[in-house]
């Protein structure tokens, strides 16, 4: 029982941590774009664009 008191206002702190990272990541635009780096690789940057 008294692990419990040490455990939860850990496990918060830690949950509330990980909601900020998340929040974080997603202002400052993460998540934008998705599929351009997918795409990004298959693109040959040595060949000249016709």
């Amino acid at each position: 029982m008294e692990g419990l008191i040490i455990l939860l206002p850990v496990a918060l702190f830690l949950g509330l941590l990980g909601l900020g990272a998340f929040l974080w990541s997603l202002r400052s635009g993460q998540y934008d774009d998705m599929a351009g780096a997918a795409e990004r690789i298959l693109v040959d940057e040595d060949e000249p664009e016709e």
